[in-house]
């Protein structure tokens, strides 16, 4: 009878586990308990199949909605954050990355949705939380991943919780971030009823990336499309007050749209509020290699948030709030920027300024100069000119200080850093040696938050030095 029970026990864990996927270790940071390898795609970043690693809140009773998210940059920022992290443990939201990425545009036709399928029935499985297989899910993506939310959404719309694209894209953007052709919906398919959220950062603005979303708007008014300006950001940094906005639109929506059933309710944008879009203050913030310098802010004559049907300005220049909160919180982000001052920041590192190079991506590359240990290194941000090759005394009184954004690195404090053991391997030579921080001044009373990311490449023996 006894092994009866065992037989039948096996038999029901198999059917859980699909034979396109089956459980890997997890990786050194400790954060995730979960892991399983995508068999069914092959990276050619790695040659070998990606991994999906699942966090869920050792609290976590029953997961309410999984973040599903790829290995790209500010994702592992993001997720990483202990206050966001504290969020997402409060609402029962579960977290799912993948490295390397296995679809950048989510087009069905590569056999991404069932890869998406298994995935998410072999973390059910091993997890223990089988509402895993078939709970709400929220797409999210930055720059290059940043297309993908939207077209996740459109194939699944009766599970698409909410739609974060971070410093990306619009829905059906022809300005894709990953640099070709984006995915074709088709007469029928579409995201009405679904909170999307996009957010472009100041320092990247670029008008051609907001008109696609403000046309979509139009073209599906059932659309429910917010639009974040990352006040004081720019493309490669993820702030604690960006993560908590993100916090509070996902917390949004377990509460608008989650029934009792596990089911989703759309929304009505008419129920909802609208706030006039962001118009930059800044001259060339527009980008002279994208277009003209903005002056939108010219003859601008302000319009305060109001409910959908009592708002005042023009509908085609507004974006879809949840409500009065939503709506004012993203006033204040612009009220708290607009009017002050630039302030520029550098990278000191052993006593020397770092060269700012126009060719390198983000414009700033630091060699790796470890302590004896070979894993401990030191940055310090400084306040330099607008050019940032000199120091400068004109600046504010924020204080400075360097952050993580993604790869094998760990903060210790404000200036030091050390290399752990990835949870991603160290089989991508593209991603697995290549670590991004920035340098950061926070805003004060007379300027502006002041940002600059730094790329360094780690020799390809520095797994030696962790054992």
């Amino acid at each position: 009878m006894m092994r009866k029970f065992f037989l039948c026990k096996i038999q029901f864990l198999l059917l859980l586990v699909p034979m396109g996927i089956h459980a890997v270790g997890v990786g050194g940071s400790g954060m995730f308990p979960y892991s399983v390898e995508l068999r069914g795609y092959i990276s050619k970043e790695t040659g070998k199949s990606p991994v999906a690693y699942l966090w869920i809140s050792e609290k976590c009773r029953k997961v309410k909605a999984i973040i599903f998210c790829q290995q790209n940059m500010t994702e592992e920022a993001l997720y990483k954050m202990p206050s966001f992290q504290r969020q997402l443990a409060e609402m029962g939201i579960a977290v799912i990355w993948v490295a390397p990425a296995f679809s950048n545009n989510w087009d069905p036709s590569t056999g991404c949705q069932n890869i998406f399928e298994e995935m998410m029935t072999g973390l059910a499985g091993q997890s223990g939380h089988p509402e895993i297989e078939h709970c709400p899910v929220i797409p999210f993506g930055h720059s290059a991943q940043a297309t993908f939310p939207w077209n996740f959404a459109a194939w699944n719309n009766s599970r698409t919780l909410c739609i974060i694209s971070f410093h990306g894209d619009a829905p059906r953007t022809n300005l894709c971030g990953y640099g070709t052709a984006n995915v074709e919906w088709g007469r029928t398919r579409n995201i009405d009823g679904i909170p999307g959220l996009m957010v472009e950062g100041e320092y990247e603005w670029w008008e051609a990336r907001v008109n696609p979303a403000l046309a979509f708007r139009m073209m599906y008014p059932q659309s429910c499309i917010s639009f974040l300006c990352d006040a004081g950001h720019g493309h490669f940094d993820c702030a604690k007050e960006t993560a908590d906005y993100i916090a509070r639109f996902i917390r949004k929506s377990l509460e608008q749209r989650l029934q009792p059933d596990g089911t989703l309710r759309k929304i009505n944008p008419q129920d909802g509020w609208l706030a006039d879009r962001f118009r930059p203050d800044l001259p060339g913030t527009d980008g002279a290699d994208k277009g003209t310098p903005s002056n939108l802010r010219e003859q601008y004559v302000p319009v305060s948030a109001a409910s959908y049907r009592q708002y005042q300005g023009d509908k085609h220049d507004a974006f879809w709030y949840f409500d009065r909160e939503m709506a004012l919180l993203t006033e204040k982000r612009y009220q708290d920027t607009y009017g002050k001052k630039l302030q520029f920041v550098g990278i000191e590192q052993g006593g020397s300024l770092l060269s700012y190079d126009t060719s390198v991506q983000g414009g700033m590359r630091a060699g790796f100069l470890p302590e004896k240990d070979g894993i401990t290194f030191h940055l310090k941000a400084v306040y330099t000119d607008a050019s940032h090759q000199q120091l400068s005394l004109d600046h504010g009184k924020g204080k400075l200080h360097v952050e993580v954004i993604c790869g094998p690195v760990r903060k210790i404090n404000d200036t030091t850093f050390r290399i752990y053991p990835y949870e991603a391997g160290w089989d991508n030579s593209r991603r697995s040696f290549s670590i991004w921080l920035a340098a950061v001044a926070d805003p004060d009373q007379n300027y502006k938050r002041a940002v600059q990311p730094v790329n360094i490449l780690l020799p390809h023996d520095i797994m030696d030095k962790l054992k």
